[in-house]
């Protein structure tokens, strides 16, 4: 069905209307980011704190509560509050960083991503904000106080929270037209006493014109202001009469922070000077700037709502708050909204818990989208210092992503959440793809080649991994990633798109090869990788904790390049039955597959413990060889790859078939590994990095409820090693680990993410699609106990089914109402709450509890696709 939602796309991606030019791309953090840390040691939290933001211009991006811009945020648009009790103003998010929390940073707020399209036509946004002062000093105190073995310190956590109640603001936009924005505002007391608010939507540009640049203006007019770019047309926010209109200058208070005399008083944290302190004087007769706000003061009794009507346009517009022309545009984007969403393919977990599962996945989309995010990062201009500016100290510019020069970031990118994580990671934004593709295949096509464009990628043809290493090596994902959005727009078009597909061919190319050259050192295709995204999985730190001399022989590195090898495979055939060039490239990856598949499962010195049943890591130290016996999903990992070639698609590339064909007959004849089967002469073909008895082994240890399979996905180590922990001597060096199903107890990778227990999206993703694939070739020929020990026995695609419905029980209410992820908040026992869901971004072993980032709806947005 074609909605109204699905012609505003089209009409945007044909060129005829720019539907995304606004959207949600304000960060929610952008202090203490690499990006703005010009320090001489590289401690980014600390150069730049949250103390700083209200007062502190930034250099690449600016950030705020339920807020919006323009795609080269230029002019922002988000919303300010006060309780009359706050030291501060209530602009951005408020969190602990890195060095603050007992589990690294984290928000402290409470705040809900309600509704969002993918034109974002129409948005919804609600957020809670204390009626008594918001315990900023409880919080870091508290947090700070806690051991990295007791839990976080949360907002609903504290009494003031409960006690003084709340104000439940619901921020929501709807577009008439590309450049025509209403936004509507509701405010509503949920404590047991009248409360006084003050509400200050807030407009400003971004301070471009340190640099001498021309300043922007903003300036009062009948009706509300009129906003003034050289690089926009002019934009008019109208709204209701305020009983103050401010204007002040997004320019830094040096006063406040460095004790240098301000040229004026109208600095960026003047709003908060006129409010929190109750000083208008000097403000009042200010009547232009580069940001503004009109001021409402509410007095609201309990219960009582009042609802505030903005308007943003590039037009002179006649009665441009009418009532009933908002009230039926907001109808009309809402039913659109639905009726889009009602359009799209049910997946099979999220149709099996029926409106629950509607509900999930609407949330899950709406995270996915409010996660975009304008990024700016010129890596030069940061090194060097911007001209006429003073240079930064001499080792920031010989320090971190030093040799990322060319990088030249100023593009909207999905973000794995705005707050803990507003920067891209290379493999997280391949699985948020997944999702994305799901509504706006074009958008996530055009984000999964943005980081192999030639000012990111690096000219040796590294991906670059996230913005604290660049370097540092994500798994390789993107073909994959690419492959399941071709055919997720044929199946939903009947077309797959093969243009994009050689496209991010030719780009990955220049990766693979990468890879090849440098994670190989001995040459024997087993790869290292070192970091690959799982931060505190292995004993030591897998990048630079290696112990002196040795060489980390890694399951998950090797088994990540026989899986790139074979989605690269997969795409030169689909591109071979238009172009027999490709032919040729597939044999190459073929080959490489084969070759990687042999090494790892080769007689005497591969990664597999016959004993155990598993795939470990090897720690080489001149000619010993020490397994590290870790049950983990670096062993699991062997499991992704796994394809099925259909016969039909071999036939039409019969010179590849033919190669294949004389290639296992050579190693047929030389008696070397195998690494495909076919039920007959002329059937499907499954390539397999694990031979049947292997498989079968380490899916016995996959679907054991005492090792990995949890109630509520598969864990990311073992549960054997909670009484059986792994130690190691190497050169008089003691190293350990033992099952940590909630957040990590070390301060590994920074301390705010944990792989040595909890339950992953992603992988859990990647596990259910291989045995999907399984399924796609084995059908209901073979079936394996599930769980291990219980007698039952279940094919492959059931099994993916039972864990893809155990991932998404995450999120359903059980019989007490909880939803597990939520671990038993009461907030969300109220009957106006209950039906929100976070998305978090791992959960714990045991209990499902949602630990970590509270909104990365990034990948564990895949939950609305699973």
């Amino acid at each position: 069905m074609i909605t109204a939602e699905h012609s505003r796309l089209t009409a945007h991606y044909n060129g005829k209307k720019n539907w995304l030019r606004w959207g949600p791309y304000l960060s929610e953090r952008q202090w203490g980011t690499v990006r703005e840390d010009y320090s001489a040691d590289g401690d980014a939290w600390r150069y730049f704190p949250h103390g700083h933001a209200r007062s502190r211009v930034y250099r690449w991006g600016e950030d705020g509560i339920a807020g919006i811009s323009d795609e080269g945020q230029r002019l922002c648009f988000a919303m300010s509050f006060w309780n009359g009790r706050d030291p501060i103003l209530k602009e951005r998010l408020f969190g602990l960083s890195n060095p603050e929390g007992n589990h690294g940073e984290d928000v402290k707020e409470q705040y809900f991503y309600l509704d969002n399209t993918p034109t974002h036509a129409y948005m919804a946004h609600r957020y809670l904000y204390p009626c008594g002062e918001f315990p900023y000093s409880e919080l870091l105190g508290e947090n700070s106080r806690r051991s990295r073995f007791e839990p976080e310190f949360e907002l609903t956590d504290t009494e003031i929270f409960w006690k003084n109640g709340w104000f439940d603001i619901l921020t929501e936009y709807a577009k008439v037209d590309t450049d025509d924005l209403l936004i509507r505002i509701t405010a509503t007391n949920k404590s047991q006493s009248e409360q006084q608010l003050w509400l200050l939507p807030t407009l400003w540009f971004r301070n471009t014109w340190f640099d001498g640049s021309p300043r922007p203006n903003i300036e009062k007019k009948e009706g509300g202001v009129v906003a003034q770019h050289p690089e926009l047309d002019n934009f008019h926010l109208f709204f209701e009469e305020p009983e103050w209109l401010l204007f002040t200058e997004n320019d830094t208070n040096t006063e406040r922070l460095f004790g240098v005399e301000n040229a004026s008083p109208f600095v960026k944290d003047a709003f908060h000077r006129a409010i929190c302190e109750q000083d208008f004087d000097f403000i009042n007769n200010k009547n232009q700037g580069t940001k503004c706000a009109p001021v409402y003061r509410l007095t609201l009794k309990p219960g009582e709502a009042t609802t505030l009507h903005l308007r943003l346009s590039s037009a002179e517009v006649d009665k441009p708050l009418d009532s009933s022309f908002f009230t039926k545009i907001f109808q009309k984007r809402k039913k659109e909204a639905d009726s889009f969403y009602a359009s799209l393919p049910a997946s099979p977990a999220c149709a099996s818990v029926e409106e629950e599962g509607a509900l999930i996945r609407r949330q899950a989309f709406a995270g996915v989208l409010w996660n975009k995010q304008f990024y700016s990062y010129n890596v030069a201009t940061w090194l060097d210092g911007d001209p006429g500016q003073p240079p930064p100290p001499q080792s920031h510019l010989l320090g971190r992503n030093a040799n990322w020069r060319h990088l030249n970031a100023h593009d909207i990118i999905s973000m794995p959440d705005k707050w803990e994580y507003p920067w891209f990671a290379a493999w997280d934004l391949a699985f948020q793809c997944i999702p994305l593709a799901a509504v706006d295949s074009d958008f996530a096509k055009e984000q999964l080649l943005l980081l192999l464009r030639e000012w990111y990628m690096h000219p040796s043809g590294a991906i670059p991994g996230y913005e604290w290493k660049f370097d540092n090596a994500n798994p390789p994902v993107q073909a994959w990633a690419a492959l399941e959005i071709y055919r997720l727009e044929k199946k939903s078009t009947g077309r797959g798109d093969s243009i994009f597909l050689e496209k991010i061919f030719q780009k990955l190319i220049v990766n693979f090869s990468w890879w090849l050259n440098q994670e190989d050192a001995n040459g024997n295709n087993i790869f290292e990788g070192g970091f690959l995204g799982l931060d505190n999985i292995a004993l030591f730190d897998r990048e630079k904790g290696i112990p002196p001399g040795c060489t980390l022989e890694q399951a998950d590195g090797t088994a990540w390049m026989a899986f790139y090898c074979l989605h690269m495979l997969e795409i030169a055939l689909v591109l071979a039955a238009e172009d027999p060039a490709y032919e040729d490239m597939a044999t190459k990856f073929f080959e490489h597959f084969v070759q990687i598949a042999a090494a790892l499962n080769a007689l005497g010195d591969e990664l597999w413990d016959e004993a155990e049943g598993f795939f470990y890591d090897h720690l080489r130290h001149g000619g010993e060889v020490l397994p590290l016996r870790v049950r983990s999903l670096v062993g699991l990992s062997t499991l992704f790859g796994v394809t099925v070639l259909d016969k039909k698609e071999l036939a039409a590339v019969p010179g590849f078939a033919e190669r294949m064909q004389h290639f296992q007959a050579e190693r047929l004849q030389r008696h070397e590994y195998i690494v495909f089967e076919r039920t007959d002469e002329d059937g499907d073909i499954l390539l397999s990095l694990v031979p049947p008895d292997r498989l079968q082994r380490l899916l016995g240890a996959l679907f054991d409820e005492g090792e990995f399979l949890s109630q509520h996905g598969v864990r990311s180590v073992s549960r054997r090693h909670a009484a059986q922990p792994v130690e190691v001597a190497v050169n008089g060096e003691e190293y350990g680990l033992h099952y940590e199903p909630a957040e990590g107890e070390t301060g590994a990778f920074g301390g705010n993410s944990n792989w040595r227990g909890p339950v992953w999206f992603p992988m859990n993703y990647l596990l259910i699609h291989a045995l999907q694939t399984y399924q796609d070739y084995y059908g209901n020929a073979v079936k394996m106990e599930f769980p291990t020990g219980s007698g039952q026995r279940i094919t492959f695609g059931e099994a993916a089914g039972k864990i893809s419905e155990r991932l998404l029980l995450l999120f359903v209410r059980n019989a007490d109402g909880d939803r597990p992820a939520h671990a038993g908040n009461p907030l969300f026992r109220l009957p106006e709450y209950q039906d929100l869901v976070l998305f978090y971004e791992y959960f714990h072993g045991e209990t499902g509890k949602g630990l970590g980032a509270s909104h990365q709806t990034g990948w564990t947005g895949l939950a609305g696709v699973i």
